[in-house]
């Protein structure tokens, strides 16, 4: 089976004004990470719409009615958040495309792959869409496995930004363990350790706020002695990932350092616990990450790891 990437040129429509850091280029430069497509790697570049009933397993109706009412139009969800004519459709298909690739993974037509989409998602709540994501890409892919009869999902979310809202949408789920790796008091300024999730979904939620100026030894250490044990207690049957590269030494909007080495090691190290306990089946959905070389190094550097022989 083949590692395969998902993603669509229709989501470079989605325009954000001059010198917004979540631009097309951040596109372009992820897709150049994918060349040359290695053996064992597919990509298709065209991707479907998710359905509002895909939505609502995870955003509420009103929420999903405004922007959806917005198709078309320009305008803004919050004064970051902003839409051009062809916003709502790249966030559809964003979603949609999140979709197929859980569904390639659950139908075994691939072992593991990375949905290449924007806009990103983990910022956006049930209720609002903020910090650039319009609809939750990852949760709505979670809920769709679960709808498919998935019974633990294992969110990896390692975006220097928490991500608030896959947080806050599974808060009181049990069957869905969130861990974060994410700096501390940089946007939306949550992810504190102590929060742990709620009634059911109480110690589901793991958050591990880091210093500025963390580099790669403190991070790698924080991941296999905190991070890992728990993923594996977990024995997820689905592993999904938020995957940021905006903790990247080179990248403008945070203060960690992180080599592209780092991400090839996380990559590396969920797709050893995937094959252990999910059958292999690991998705990345690409988050932030804004210094294009960086970015486009790091996609590279997971795709490798995502087609590399397993040892």
């Amino acid at each position: 089976m083949a590692t395969l990437l998902i993603t669509d040129e229709r989501m470079a429509r989605h325009l954000t004004g001059p010198n917004h850091p979540e631009s097309p280029s951040r596109l372009a430069a992820a897709l150049r990470g994918t060349r040359p497509l290695l053996q064992g790697v597919v990509l298709r570049d065209r991707c479907r719409e998710a359905t509002r009933e895909e939505l609502l397993r995870v955003h509420q109706a009103a929420y999903v009615d405004r922007v959806l009412a917005q198709r078309g139009r320009v305008g803004m969800i919050d004064h970051e958040t902003l839409l051009s004519e062809d916003s709502v459709e790249a966030a559809l298909l964003a979603a949609g495309g999140s979709i197929e690739l859980v569904e390639a993974l659950l139908d075994r037509s691939a072992r593991n792959g990375f949905a290449l989409v924007r806009p990103p998602g983990h910022h956006a709540e049930s209720a609002r869409g903020m910090g650039f994501c319009t609809f939750n890409n990852l949760a709505v892919a979670a809920a769709h496995a679960f709808q498919r009869g998935v019974e633990r999902v294992l969110v990896v979310d390692w975006d220097v930004h928490h991500g608030n809202g896959t947080q806050e949408i599974f808060y009181q789920r049990p069957e869905l363990l969130f861990l974060s790796m994410h700096q501390d008091r940089l946007f939306p300024d949550s992810g504190g350790e102590e929060e742990r999730g709620e009634r059911t979904g109480l110690d589901t939620t793991v958050n591990l706020p880091l210093p500025p100026g963390t580099g790669d030894a403190t991070y790698l250490a924080t991941w296999s002695e905190k991070l890992l044990p728990r993923a594996e207690a977990f024995r997820p049957g689905l592993v999904l990932v938020s995957a940021g590269f905006d903790a990247h030494a080179q990248d403008p909007m945070s203060q960690l350092r992180l080599s592209t080495a780092t991400y090839a090691t996380l990559c590396r190290d969920l797709r050893t616990l995937a094959e252990r306990h999910a059958s292999g089946r690991l998705a990345l959905f690409l988050e932030g990450g804004y210094d294009l070389d960086s970015l486009e190094a790091s996609v590279r550097a997971c795709i490798q790891e995502l087609s590399a022989p397993m040892s």
